[in-house]
């Protein structure tokens, strides 16, 4: 199986390789860059062998995307078409989800929440939890068949500084890091504090409330930028794993690839 999987998020675009259903890299590139997008993808399309019976010499791959935001689709589709001659497979419509969902609005839930439980499941094979800190922070519970259960939606890092300073006339931006003290000594640091131990706490009482429904403490896994930034101060989390959608989406497409076979 080869693959270029696409995450289209709402601050960046990951473009991932899969050669032979191994991952090769991912990389990150800006949404509103389309020049830098576009070489992103051709530079991992080129590396996708030609199929060995193609008379055109065309590649032995495809490509394929989970997207939260319309108009960066549409952006990948027309590279994918127009630079590559390529038809942009999207997850939910054209690639199935890998896994069955127990809400309420499955036709509505974010793809990149889906398919982050998706992975998580198929390495623990047990109840989960999956909590990705990007521009939103999403804490989903899976439960011991697999089944997306649903979850939490918070504000990211980046809306909850933004917020603060454009609601109030003193507070000033900050970019969160981890603290070097629980309390802030002057205005940015008390935010910083505020903001950091928020999230970690946040999630903690989330896997906390989760346990005590399914009755059993689940594995709990964290991906996404914010991520990287908690982990040292959660000693609760399982595993902190980079690019779980890309991740999810090599899994959606080889057990859709499965499926059609039998």
């Amino acid at each position: 199986m080869n693959l270029i999987a696409i995450d289209i998020g709402n601050t960046s675009i990951n473009v991932g390789l899969f050669l032979k259903g191994q991952e090769k890299f991912v990389k990150s590139c800006p949404g509103k860059c389309e020049s830098e997008l576009t070489e992103c993808i051709i530079s991992a399309w080129e590396q996708i062998p030609v199929a060995k019976r193609s008379k055109e010499k065309k590649r032995d791959g495809v490509i394929v995307a989970s997207s939260v935001k319309s108009a960066w689709t549409k952006l990948v589709e027309k590279i994918a078409e127009e630079t590559l001659g390529q038809k942009l497979l999207i997850i939910g419509k054209e690639v199935p989800y890998p896994m069955d969902l127990s809400i309420k609005e499955p036709d509505k839930v974010g793809s990149d929440r889906v398919l982050s439980a998706a992975a998580a499941y198929a390495v623990t094979e047990e109840a989960a939890v999956v909590a990705d800190f990007g521009t939103a922070v999403t804490i989903d519970l899976i439960d011991d068949r697999g089944v997306f259960c649903g979850g939490v939606i918070c504000p990211g890092f980046e809306i909850s500084a933004k917020t603060l300073q454009q609601s109030t006339a003193q507070l000033p931006r900050v970019t969160v890091s981890r603290p070097k003290l629980p309390f802030g000594q002057n205005t940015a640091e008390a935010i910083n504090a505020g903001l950091y131990y928020s999230a970690v706490g946040t999630l903690q009482e989330m896997v906390r409330r989760y346990a005590e429904k399914i009755g059993t403490w689940p594995k709990t896994i964290i991906t996404g930028a914010g991520a990287e930034i908690i982990k040292e101060d959660c000693e609760f989390v399982d595993s902190y794993v980079p690019n779980m959608v890309i991740k999810g989406i090599a899994l959606a497409y080889r057990k859709y690839l499965e499926r059609s076979l039998v």
